[in-house]
């Protein structure tokens, strides 16, 4: 009697369960905002009042993570839709060295195909041949013939990295126009009148953004150190044709967004039997960091800009009236300028070093080692992955790793320097990323074959920035405000919640893949279900 009693309550329970769990969403839609750091997303929150105010009703994670070191655009992208981090995917920067190729130029940007002739690292064919792993967007189509994989974004890597191999439209700003790189797919009959309405639209100059009084309140003007023009009280106003002004401002969103709705319609995503995907990646708010920095008036109208755009995006799905589901995060954080920094109080906000400089390193150790005639080391900033010039016989090369290594840790501004076998030692962290170490940030982004010869940690509060004539800010540090970063997952009806405990971005491919019913093999890759958003079902 009594196993029945209790056979029948759990019977009770589970269609009480099946009853309130949504019905798995025809459209996914996957947005990330580009250097919208967790600190940027708490400390706007109550001024949103759009789309970003309506995500924040979802289920919000405050602590999200891109938990690896190397915070830029294409390894951030590159773990959202695979669950992979950078040690998987192979996609460790924005561009390592890779010495062997046959090109003078011996930098490879990470959504380029360098086997091409006549390419560059900046002259480049676009493709996504360094991603190695594949996407959910690939996943879904192997399950489901007729699924649609999608992507609009403000930079190429960030298209390329959502959606991996063979998506079914990927385009993307190419610094005068929406491109694509899908030779033989057709052009869907909206882009290119969307194409003449951008470029009459940028024939034109834009007039300054009206800012209201939160705005306001951030306008001052701080000089810069490096040559730079002073910034934080502008309002992202654009002369006509001004195609710099235009990326580093809320136009390039709005227009991202433009454009993916216009391909929602005319594909009829979310409108047939096989669930879709839609990829977007929105740019400006990178542009503008880099270009005004964090928290002047420049941001401020960016953001809240950025919620209204979102929020027309979404009134228009809410009115074709399918079932969809949004997450919205970041493919890193951001810092401010150290100028603006030390005016708040924070008395370690400093510019880099010059001589921290792989040329300059570099040349400086040749030098003192007798090698003249050779670079010594190469590599793309002052702090990250480092490599030994091959050039050098091998016991040259252990003598100039020796003493880089050894110099680097010297530095004042230099936290830590690891290298290659250093790291290839290191297990891949899988413990809440707010525990990880610095050696296992570092070993999340390690690529053997990719990843340089030692790796140079700089300082927190070092920005690695000398000359602002072109950027002011950026990010791609191991500490959490480049680490740290919302993610925000909404569907109609959910319950609002804000969850303090951490999550990785890596989890949100798992995620929303249980959404739509779309199995993921246990260690297959290194996210892992999150149990909280509506209609999450994860398996125990």
């Amino acid at each position: 009697m009594q196993l029945k009693f209790l056979a029948a309550l759990a019977a009770l329970f589970a269609t009480q369960s099946a009853a309130q769990a949504p019905t798995p969403p025809k459209l996914l839609v996957v947005i990330a905002v580009d250097q919208f750091s967790a600190n940027l997303f708490d400390e706007y929150r109550p001024q949103f009042t759009g789309g970003l105010a309506r995500l924040a009703t979802g289920n919000v994670f405050r602590n999200g993570y891109q938990s690896h070191a190397m915070t830029e655009t294409c390894p951030g992208h590159s773990t959202l839709l695979t669950g992979d981090h950078p040690a998987r995917t192979g996609i460790i920067n924005n561009f390592w060295v890779d010495q062997s190729i046959g090109r003078s130029d011996k930098s490879v940007y990470c959504a380029e195909d360098e086997t091409q002739p006549g390419t560059s690292s900046i002259a480049y064919k676009v493709s996504p041949r360094h991603l190695l792993v594949p996407t959910l967007g690939e996943l879904m189509k192997a399950r489901w013939p007729g699924s649609r994989s999608v992507a609009v974004a403000g930079k190429d890597r960030a298209a390329v990295m959502m959606t991996g191999q063979r998506p079914d439209q990927r385009w993307y700003w190419n610094g005068k126009t929406f491109d694509t790189d899908l030779g033989g797919v057709a052009v869907p009959r909206t882009v290119p009148k969307f194409q003449s309405a951008l470029a009459a639209a940028l024939a034109q100059p834009r007039p300054p953004l009206e800012a209201p009084p939160y705005c306001q309140a951030k306008a001052r003007v701080v000089p810069l150190e490096g040559g730079g023009k002073p910034v934080g009280s502008g309002q992202l106003a654009r002369a006509a044709g001004d195609l710099n002004a235009f990326r580093a401002s809320p136009e390039l969103d709005g227009d991202t967004l433009a454009l993916a709705a216009g391909l929602v319609d005319e594909m009829q995503l979310g409108r047939r039997a096989d669930p879709d995907l839609l990829a977007i990646s929105l740019s400006a708010t990178d542009y503008v960091g880099h270009a005004y920095g964090t928290e002047g008036e420049e941001m401020c109208l960016q953001l809240l800009e950025l919620d209204r755009e979102v929020g027309d995006f979404l009134k228009l799905l809410d009115s074709r009236g399918f079932n969809y589901a949004v997450v919205l995060t970041a493919d890193h954080g951001g810092k401010d300028i150290p100028e603006r920094e030390r005016l708040a109080g924070v008395t370690s906000a400093a510019r880099v070093d010059p001589a921290l400089g792989a040329a300059a390193m570099g040349k400086k150790l040749v030098t003192q080692l007798g090698l003249p005639g050779r670079p010594g080391l190469l590599g793309d900033s002052n702090f990250g992955d480092m490599y030994v010039d091959r050039g050098l016989k091998a016991g040259d090369r252990a003598r100039l790793l020796s003493a880089a290594v050894a110099a680097y840790r010297a530095h004042p501004q230099v936290e830590a320097v690891f290298t290659a076998a250093q790291l290839a030692r290191t297990p891949v962290p899988t413990a809440p990323p707010e525990t990880w170490s610095l050696i296992q940030r570092v070993r999340a982004s390690y690529y053997a074959g990719r990843s340089g010869d030692f790796l140079v940690v700089l300082k927190k509060d070092v920005t690695p920035i000398a000359d602002t004539t072109r950027f002011i800010a950026t990010h791609g540090s191991l500490w959490d405000y480049d680490r740290r970063v919302p993610i925000l997952f909404w569907r109609p009806g959910t319950a609002s919640s804000t969850i303090e405990r951490s999550a990785d971005t890596v989890d949100i491919m798992p995620t929303i893949a249980s959404m739509i019913g779309l199995p993921v093999a246990p260690g297959s890759i290194d996210g892992h279900c999150l149990p909280e958003p509506a209609g999450a079902a994860c398996q125990r």
